[in-house]
């Protein structure tokens, strides 16, 4: 059974980490004001001792009232912890790396040292009243039993939240099921998964997490982040809304979703890919003939999820060879002809030679139509 979840949105937070990023003061707000609308539950930000711009974001967006909890994103430094719990953030999301790979290359500190100085960091945060949350960073390239020890070290001393990040994109959906299962046995707090998308398993890990005991899932419009990004907002909620389209219409305001793909695409000069997850141009274009029949006796014998659950539309490309008689039947009724079986069959067959060489546009299928309808007359 599936408990409930919430959505850690990171768009101002990983997603200022994607190439294409430059947000500008006035972009944040309109993100985080966005996001808001929408529904999620905590925005992430980026820390605010990464620049002066960006502690003064923090501290405005955390001062605008909005529903959204503000979470900042900074190491289990104390010194950082301090100057983010003076910006009036909810909380904070603190980090150690644990892997051998970042440890080495990173701090160079072994597991009891790393326990010791996030505990530290843990009991400051907890002290000025401030949500804490501790993640683990490239957790599935850590000991598990490391990891294991850490994070009941970290829920001992009240920590809101342990996170599992999958911070290249290494893991299976298996082995997330898996660590989640594991640290749901030792920990009583709550549960996040950030997971990258290098290996296109995103989505399906942040899925199976949930399934596993996890409680927040990290998310970014368009999945914008470092190098492939991270789980995007609107492939996690398609990949939910088929466990209970009810309850997900109740959390987020859903038809939004094109008017958030649409300004992240427009901030970062980047294109909404031809095949998003709901969004995308093509995402609900229906081509087949036998596609086509079936869209129009069902929409849902193609369509796992209704367009308009999402505020977009379905497109019916009838003008292609591949289209079929059903097709231009429900043409001709749409613009009031009624033909004949043997008419609709010629005209079928005219506009699949037509369209060897391109598609046909309604106009030219209309003008057919037409046509037929005066030879018939």
């Amino acid at each position: 059974m599936i408990r409930d979840w919430h959505i850690i949105d990171s768009t101002l937070r990983e997603g200022e980490q994607f190439a294409a990023s430059n947000f500008s003061l006035s972009d944040k707000i309109e993100i985080a004001k966005a996001l808001d609308a929408f529904g999620v539950e905590y925005l992430e930000l980026t820390t605010p001792v990464a620049s002066k711009e960006s502690r003064k974001a923090l501290e405005i967006i955390a001062g605008l009232g909005l529903n959204a909890k503000i979470l900042t994103h900074t190491r289990a430094n104390l010194e950082d912890a301090r100057v983010a719990v003076d910006c009036g953030v909810y909380g904070l999301d603190i980090l150690f790396a644990t892997s051998k790979e970042l440890r080495k290359a990173s701090h160079g500190k072994d597991i009891t040292e790393i326990i010791e100085h996030s505990l530290e960091v843990i009991e400051y945060v907890k002290s000025k009243g401030k949500n804490v949350r501790f993640s683990s960073e490239d957790s599935f390239r850590s000991e598990k039993m490391d990891l294991l020890k850490i994070y009941a070290a970290a829920d001992s001393v009240g920590v809101n939240r342990v996170g599992l990040a999958d911070t290249v994109g290494v893991a299976t959906p298996s082995q997330v099921r898996e660590l989640v299962a594991d640290v749901r046995a030792v920990v009583h707090c709550d549960i996040e998964f950030h997971g990258h998308n290098d290996t296109g398993c995103a989505i399906a890990n942040a899925f199976e997490a949930v399934r596993s005991g996890a409680t927040h899932i990290d998310t970014s419009i368009l999945g914008i982040g470092e190098r492939n990004g991270i789980t995007p907002l609107g492939g996690f909620l398609a990949r939910m809304f088929t466990t209970n389209p009810e309850r997900l219409a109740q959390k987020y305001n859903l038809e939004m979703l094109p008017e958030l793909d649409k300004m992240i695409a427009t901030m970062t000069g980047v294109g909404i890919p031809f095949n998003n997850y709901l969004t995308g141009k093509y995402a609900y274009n229906h081509k087949a003939g036998m596609h086509l029949k079936a869209i129009y006796v069902n929409p849902g014998s193609y369509e796992i999820i209704p367009p308009q659950a999402f505020g977009v539309k379905r497109t019916l490309q009838i003008g292609s060879k591949l289209t079929g008689r059903n097709a231009i039947a429900n043409r001709a009724n749409e613009i009031g002809l009624e033909l004949s079986f043997d008419s609709l069959q010629n005209v079928t067959k005219n506009i699949k030679n037509l369209a060897d060489k391109a598609d046909l546009s309604l106009k030219e299928i209309d003008e057919l139509l037409f046509r037929a309808n005066e030879k018939t007359a």
